[in-house]
This record gives C-alpha cells, structure tokens and sequence, in this order.
C-alpha cells in the first residue's frame, strides 16, 4: 500500500512514531516525513535510524503555516501530536485544546488543501465517557475529524481509539520497572483498577487496518484484553525476583478505575470484526424534523465496551506479554 508513497507523521517523535519508523523504514515506501516541535528529539531520531527516506520538519500543529511545507506532497498522515499527560492537561486544559482539537483542526484543514489520499487520527480510550481535560479534548479532536470527514472529497479521514499502549513513554509499566530497579517501592494508586494492555506493534497494525479499511467517519476500536495494576505490579515484582514493597497510594485526580474503549450508544451502531469494533460515522444531515419521528433501538440490553468485561489476562499470559516487549529477567 506504501509502495514509493510519501508518509507523514505529525508528531512522529513519540513512541507511535519510532514503532512506524521501525515497521517501514526498510519496505519500498518513498519518504517518511516526521513534523514535531521538539529538534532534540529529532536530532536523536536523526543519529539513531540515519536513513535517506527519513525527513523532519520542525512545527507545531496550533501554527497551521508551519505545517503547510511538511504536508505538501505527501500521500497519507498518521496524525499522533497530542497534549496527553492527564495531570498537565488538567492543570493547562486550554492548551489541550489547542494541540488536541484546533491543532486537529488545523492539521485535516491543510490536508485537505494539498489533497492528502488519507488521513488517520489517533485517539484514546479517555475520549469515551470523559472525566478529564485530557480526554474531553480527545472527544472533541474526534467529532472534529468526523465532521471533516463528511465534507472532504478527495481525503479520507477515519481514526482509531486504543487503551493503554505498554511501555510508551510515561506509562506505568516503565515507571514500575524503574521503581523496582532502584529498589523503591511500587506505587499503586488502587490495585483493582483495570487497564487495557496493547503493545506498540498491536497500536501501528491497528492504523494499518484502518488505513486499508477506514470509510470517511470511521473509528476503529481493537478488542484488547486487560489486567488489574495490582496484578501487574506483582507479575512486574516476580519478572525481576524483587522483594520491593507495594504501596496503595489512592486514585489521582481525574483517573478513572476502568477505561472504556466502545460506549454502550456506540455498541449499538458498531460493526463487530474478528478483532476489531468499527464505529461508522453519523452522516444524518441537519433536518431535525425526521428525529421527532426516527430513533435507535432500546439500549437497556446493552453494556459498554470496558477495561473491566473485556478479556483479563493470566498471570501467565501477563509475563509473555510483557517479555515479547522486552521486559524479562
């Protein structure tokens, strides 16, 4: 599909980035392009991968005009620049606005403009029942891509929500492991609540599925199993032989004890693949009328999609998961 293709990662410094980079840098794809607004990071991608397909571009997606260069002439965009961290975001809930939904914005606008083939956008389990800045605005960058996508001829724009991605960069799983590592003690701020657990690799083949079969709207969903952090922090202390303690902190501010991928109103519509949701957009147009009269079926027999009734890993198939990303004794 990428055959002497020319892609574009906005905000391709970030671990999404480096797993793409990874899978596509050795196939016949033309030229990757990586837009970021931090040059240390690119400076070190630069060194570390040292590969003619491999461009930068220094920009920020709240600056439509800076993104106009690195856009022109590209065929596809995985768009992943995201404000993210939910303290920061709680603490700055304007700027998460501005990166996570105007800078969106500006990103499919100048898409559309260079008559980019496909746009995919990257959101997050956060956005679905929304509790903090964080996901609110990733709710919001996702009814942006959808409504762009219903008035975009000759650019697709569909998008994928995943739930926690192992081992990306501020994550729980590098900080248990740094915790164990210097003998601290492991911080846990309730040992029952649940996280989805999806590696790097199940996160870019997720885009991939939807690349080849996003329709304009659409947003897929992968079915991912789950674990509790308690569980994980023990497996994380018997992977390593450790004697360190673990500590119950309580919950942090604006964290959820379970994390929906797919609403109960989204189950309703969704299609069920193999081992993905697809949720198709809503292209009703603005008559209001026919909705005194048309409506969707009874939800009441219905459940969301969660991180608690989704399939629980093992403490077997918890060590496995954990060892094909790289953490094992």
């Amino acid at each position: 599909m990428f055959n002497s293709k020319t892609l574009l990662i906005v905000g391709g410094t970030g671990s999404f980035g480096n797993a793409v980079l990874n899978k596509f840098l050795d196939t016949k794809i033309s030229e990757i392009r990586i837009l970021s607004r931090d040059e240390k990071k690119q400076h070190d991608m630069r060194v570390l991968y040292n590969n003619s397909k491999l461009k930068f571009f220094i920009g920020d997606v709240k600056d439509k005009e800076s993104l106009k260069s690195a856009v022109k002439g590209v065929d596809y965009i995985f768009h992943a620049a995201a404000l993210k961290q939910v303290p920061s975001c709680e603490f700055f809930p304007i700027e998460a606005v501005k990166t996570n939904v105007l800078g969106t914005d500006n990103v499919l606008s100048v898409a559309i403009e260079y008559k980019v083939k496909k746009v995919i956008c990257l959101s997050t389990d956060k956005a679905v029942y929304p509790i903090n800045a964080m996901g609110t605005s990733k709710a919001m960058m996702e009814k942006v891509f959808v409504a762009k996508s219903r008035n975009s001829d000759s650019t697709v724009i569909c998008g994928t929500r995943y739930g926690n991605v192992m081992a990306s960069r501020g994550s729980v799983i590098p900080h248990f492991y740094e915790q164990i590592k210097s003998g601290k003690d492991i911080t846990v701020t309730d040992p029952n609540m649940t996280r989805f657990m999806m590696t790097l690799d199940d996160a870019v083949n997720l885009v991939l599925f939807a690349f080849e079969n996003g329709n304009p709207g659409d947003i897929f969903v992968q079915k991912s199993p789950s674990t509790t952090i308690g569980e994980l922090a023990l497996v994380m202390k018997k992977i390593y032989n450790s004697s360190v303690e673990v500590k119950n902190i309580g919950i942090r501010h604006a964290e959820k004890i379970h994390e929906t991928l797919l609403s109960r109103e989204e189950r309703l519509v969704a299609e069920e693949l193999e081992n993905y949701f697809r949720i198709p957009s809503d292209n009703r147009d603005l008559n209001y009328n026919k909705y005194f009269y048309e409506g969707l079926q009874n939800l009441n027999h219905l459940e969301e999609y969660n991180s608690f009734n989704t399939t629980r890993l093992n403490k077997e198939e918890l060590i496995n998961l954990l060892a094909s990303i790289g953490y094992k004794e």
